[in-house]
């Protein structure tokens, strides 16, 4: 491999006397601090008989403790972030399902997930934030715990699991994707040879830390190459600009929903943006309309770059490079790191221009789902994982996502991709977002429905709305039922969610 396959390898050769982590009103831990604090961590919890290959469950508040306590526990055992907003019943639900050994919680922040850690009779390690000491230095009680030696103790092997997370589950039950100690270095290494990012770079993170974009992309990767990240309480666009300007940020990455909310407030801030100029932006883990980059670009002066990641590929799968190379908006442009090719559905494989499934393979994708040999047999044909992503490859190789193919919409046999219709719709000019799904429908088995959010002082009408795609789509692609919403629905991660949109508005 020409890169470390171990979290340890990957941060020990990097200059302790550089800033790694920091945080609003906070002096920054240094990368000997953050080795410190990984090693601290080791020991606390192979004296408790924690080791390689025990699950430890987190759930904290974004920041730069969780963004430490990711790393230090990943470093020796297999960290299981969770999402603190869970209530009870899906803390139940994960924390079985993991097979948790331990939980890690804040000191004196109360969270459902005590209680269930309690229930289950999982031990619990709570957490004190030593910010004195630096932005993400912590002490990690373990009295209440007897001692024991874990089978495997020291830092983890390059096999070992290092992260494990589940699938969204937003139409069957999540599945378990372990990813290895290499998945991890590897996707690391691929988002750094994208971004190019230096030792003098300083990443805004506002990225939440229980999903693979913000663990990896926005912590993992820009730490592997020396650089430092600011870690905040999680996204807030009204604070974004001042912390922005606090840390001196050169480049961040987000949602193309926190993308939105950003560029609502740009307009007030130029004079902070060009005192500050970023690098570059990065969007990913949603489609970014082209309108939207387009925006983005004129505020900031700087190149956006979209990236194709899921959980399965320890997140980046292919980017759009940076200057002075070729980008192509509405792309999720070069394969970036593993093998991206378009498979159809008897397992070919197929030429430039033509759609089907995008799949992939290389060092950073999964060995596949966890006890799930039904979910693995689906996945995978011939050593390519199948990503259910619809998309086709141009002749000079960069992929065009069409669309999910559980989210293609079926209307009496008319195939629809969501996306176009977005596309289509936000080029109105009193449209700032909208996400098209399917409607069920008794005769046709699904129709077009699309909510939308329109821009503060603009007005439209559903009949203007849909005379204004009728000109622009074939009729039976043009939305039948369009709502007007102020936010239209998020998951945890900020991302909009089609599936099940239709149940959750009461329509069909």
């Amino acid at each position: 491999m020409s890169f470390p396959a171990t979290l340890q390898l990957l941060l020990a050769p990097l200059d302790a006397a550089a800033p790694a982590l920091g945080a609003p009103g906070t002096r920054p831990l240094s990368f000997g601090g953050l080795r410190t604090q990984i090693a601290e961590t080791l020991d606390a919890l192979n004296k408790v008989g924690i080791g390689r290959g025990d699950r430890v469950a987190i759930v904290l508040p974004n920041g730069p403790e969780m963004a430490a306590t990711f790393l230090a526990v990943a470093s020796c055992a297999a960290s299981a972030p969770l999402n603190p907003a869970y209530r009870a019943e899906e803390f139940e639900f994960y924390l079985t399902d993991l097979g948790a050994k331990a939980l890690i919680v804040q000191k004196d922040v109360e969270t459902p997930a005590i209680a269930v850690a309690e229930k289950l009779n999982v031990p619990m390690l709570r957490l004190t934030p030593r910010r004195e000491d630096g932005a993400g230095r912590f002490s990690l009680d373990i009295s209440g715990m007897p001692a024991a030696k874990p089978s495997m103790g020291g830092y983890a092997e390059p096999d070992d699991v290092a992260l494990v997370l589940h699938t969204s589950g937003t139409t069957s039950r999540p599945k378990i994707v372990p990813l290895r100690q290499r998945n991890v270095c590897a996707s690391a290494h691929n988002i750094r040879t994208t971004t190019r990012f230096e030792p003098a770079d300083v990443g805004l993170n506002i990225m939440p830390l229980f999903h693979i974009h913000g663990l990896i992309a926005g912590v993992t990767a820009p730490l592997s190459a020396g650089s430092s990240v600011f870690c905040t309480p999680g996204f807030n666009a009204l604070k974004f600009f001042g912390w922005m300007e606090e840390c001196k940020a050169s480049w961040y990455t987000a949602v193309p929903t926190m993308h939105q909310g950003i560029l609502l407030r740009a307009g007030h801030h130029k004079d902070l943006i060009e005192r500050q100029p970023l690098r570059f932006l990065r969007s990913s883990s949603a489609s970014l309309p082209p309108q939207v980059l387009a925006d983005l670009e004129a505020a900031f002066g700087a190149p956006v770059i979209e990236a194709y990641g899921m959980t399965e590929a320890a997140h980046q799968m292919a980017c759009n490079p940076l200057p002075p190379l070729k980008r192509k908006p509405g792309t999720v442009g070069l394969p970036a790191g593993p093998e991206v090719a378009i498979m159809d559905d008897k397992g070919a494989l197929l030429k430039h221009g033509q759609v089907g499934e995008i799949v992939i393979r290389g060092a950073n994708v999964t060995d596949g789902y966890e006890s799930n040999p039904k979910a693995n047999a689906e996945a995978f044909t011939d050593g390519w994982f199948r990503t259910g992503d619809q998309g086709v490859m141009d002749d000079e190789g960069y992929i065009s996502v069409t669309g999910r193919l559980k989210e293609i919409i079926n209307r009496g046999g008319e195939k629809i991709s969501p996306r176009e219709v977005d596309e289509v719709l936000m080029d109105h000019p009193a449209v700032q977002q909208v996400v098209t799904f399917g409607i069920p429908h008794d005769k046709l088995g699904e129709e077009v429905g699309a909510c939308v959010v329109l821009r503060e002082g603009m007005d439209s009408s559903e009949r203007d709305l849909r005379d204004f795609a009728a000109g622009r789509l074939a009729d039976f692609k043009v939305p039948k039922k369009i709502l007007f919403l102020p936010e239209i629905p998020k998951g945890a991660t900020g991302k909009l969610q089609r599936i099940g949109l239709a149940q959750k508005l009461g329509l069909g």
